[in-house]
């Protein structure tokens, strides 16, 4: 389903779809990526960003990305949709004081805002607007409407402001600097996110996010507090306990399908990190 305030290119608008296989490459509007029930894979130049329950994902004006979904299940997917001139109006709204909003209504920059693509797991501020809209958009009328896309826009802002402020991390003087480093370690975070079941190389992550190896360790430490590996591991250790508890897969395939070469590495680590050993998980979780 596809849902706009009204018809033209200019709207803001809503897609609502299920499918169990889709694939879509172009150019789009920014926009707000959320999905139920399965995963939906982005590619972003040379980034990869999996997209499931647990987050959303934010894509900037003419971003060029290609969407896709292959599951056994239908997979919901929730995604707005912003043109360049309401959210110019909105982040100068919350930017630029009363009396001169009095004076020039209008946007100053008519450039489309930049916000950090990434996934954002699901927080306390957008993502119960994001929820909500879901549930009842179809009951709304078109005021009402156009209420819930200024709110949604407002709460999307807040987060970038909340993003900036993580870039402080980064122990560079010019803010465009931080900001662009910033940039390119969550282009390797999602990138190990979506594809920690496949062979990963430090050199290819560093590849991925346009940064020398030793340069992407340095900055994706400061910006989330564990290098690329560990980050890694944890990924795959967590994939591990979902397959143990609710799948029937043996251990070896577990250990396969979460991109381990070692059964027993994957052992050795899953006991470290958990206390128990794969198979007693499984016993003491089924």
């Amino acid at each position: 389903m596809r849902t706009g305030v009204r018809p033209g290119p200019d709207d803001c608008w809503i897609l609502h779809e299920r499918a169990r296989r889709h694939y879509w490459k172009d150019t789009g509007l920014l926009s707000i990526k959320t999905f139920f029930g399965g995963i939906a894979q982005y590619e972003v130049g040379h980034g990869h960003h999996r997209v499931d329950e647990s987050s959303y994902l934010v894509l900037n004006h003419g971003q060029i990305y290609a969407i896709n979904i292959d599951s056994q299940q239908p997979v919901e997917s929730f995604c707005l949709f912003f043109p360049p001139a309401f959210v110019s109006q909105i982040y100068q709204s919350l930017t630029v004081s009363a009396e001169r909003l009095a004076d020039r209504p209008e946007p100053d920059n008519p450039q489309p805002l930049q916000l950090f693509e990434k996934n954002y797991a699901h927080d306390q501020i957008l993502s119960p607007a994001l929820f909500r809209l879901r549930a009842h958009y179809q009951t709304l009328n078109h005021g009402r409407l156009i209420e819930e896309f200024h709110d949604i826009v407002e709460r999307l802002l807040r987060v970038h402001r909340l993003v900036l402020r993580d870039t402080e991390r980064l122990d560079c003087v010019r803010p465009a600097t931080r900001h662009e480093l910033y940039r390119r370690a969550s282009v390797a975070r999602d990138y190990l996110y979506a594809m920690f079941a496949e062979p990963i190389t430090l050199a290819h992550v560093a590849a991925v996010a346009c940064l020398s190896q030793n340069h992407l360790l340095r900055t994706f430490r400061q910006v989330y507090g564990e290098t690329p590996h560990q980050f890694l591991i944890r990924l795959r250790l967590a994939e591990a306990k979902r397959l143990l508890a609710h799948t029937e897969m043996p251990v070896t395939e577990v250990c396969l399908a979460i991109g381990f070469e070692s059964l027993g590495s994957f052992s050795t680590l899953f006991r470290t990190r958990f206390g128990v050993s794969p198979a007693e998980y499984r016993r003491a979780n089924k």
